[in-house]
């Protein structure tokens, strides 16, 4: 399920977790029986409580840089990866100055030889330099007709996919707020989220590159559209931007995230495991073509953990 923070808020909602919440702020004076009220003074309740806090949680381990080239490791997708030349699993360029042009087949660059040494009628020496231009021991080869892919001319989207390669688009680091090291939240309290949002790679603003390649030059936009947070619990939330910090002694301290934020809470307690993902849109146009790369990047998770409101009696 995917919501959206914001929408009614009425003055009790979300607060009074339960019949027991409002016994519990009758009570007053009772033995707290919440963890968390014990572990951070600093923080604020919501409006009439006195035994609870919110925390913020130690970022998560932010994804792989993955630039526009790189599509594996730290839980990051799309962008870059899929260009129409690859070898052992990485995209290469399909024609390279030095080298000649790729063919997919074997893994190896050709080049008409130069000089071009004597040849049968029909056929042609090419230099050709394999294991996708590295490595490989340079030999000239006689064919009939050209590789595959010879003499193609420049492709305007594996050239902005080189451009994608030369701007960093990052997973960022996250945070939630309660957190768990310093003790639970409660079922049915808002949970904040919110990211790392110093830098570009980030969470924007808009980044632009460009590539050329034999008279052609293609230019790509890349813009960062939203972010959706996994809560862990099958609930994910959607959010324009970064979010807002929480901070215990700030005006939104104790209610819900002004921007970016699980308004409902958690209806269990439980222990969950929150990530996120960035969607960034990639947009190129050269040689009177244009398209779309979308382009998404995947956060580690953070912990947090939901505790039931305890009612206490004596």
């Amino acid at each position: 399920m995917l919501t959206r923070p914001g929408g009614s808020r009425g003055p009790t909602r979300r607060w009074l977790a339960g019949a027991g919440l409002a016994l519990l702020l009758a009570l007053g004076a009772a033995v707290p029986a919440i963890a968390a009220g014990r572990a951070d003074p600093g923080a604020e309740c919501p409006p009439g409580h006195s035994d609870c806090s919110v925390w913020d949680d130690d970022p998560g381990t932010p994804g792989g840089p993955g630039g526009g080239g790189n599509d594996g490791g730290g839980g990051d997708s799309g962008g870059g990866g899929g260009g129409k030349c690859q070898w052992n699993g990485r995209t290469v360029k399909c024609y390279d100055d030095v080298l000649g042009w790729f063919n997919n087949g074997d893994g190896c660059y050709y080049k008409l030889a130069q000089p071009q040494p004597e040849a049968p009628e029909g056929q042609q020496w090419y230099t050709r330099t394999c294991n996708g231009g590295q490595l490989g021991t340079q030999t000239n080869v006689l064919r009939d007709a050209p590789p595959p892919g010879f003499g193609a001319p420049p492709d305007p989207e594996e050239l902005a996919r080189r451009a994608l390669a030369k701007i960093t688009i990052a997973a960022p680091p996250i945070t939630v707020a309660p957190r768990r090291s310093k003790g639970p939240g409660l079922v049915g309290l808002p949970v904040w989220m919110w990211g790392t949002s110093d830098a570009r790679k980030y969470f924007g603003p808009t980044q632009r590159a460009s590539e050329r390649e034999r008279g052609l030059t293609v230019t790509i936009t890349a813009t960062f559209d939203r972010i959706v947070w996994d809560m862990g619990n099958g609930q994910k939330v959607e959010c324009a931007d970064a979010g807002t910090p929480y901070q215990a002694g700030g005006r939104f301290a104790g209610r819900p995230s002004p921007d970016c934020g699980y308004d409902s809470g958690y209806p269990k307690a439980g222990n969950y495991r929150v990530r996120a993902t960035t969607y960034w849109t990639v947009t190129w146009r050269g040689g009177n073509q244009s398209g779309v790369i979308p382009v998404s990047r995947t956060t580690e998770t953070v912990p947090i953990r939901i505790n039931e409101l305890q009612v206490v009696t004596q």
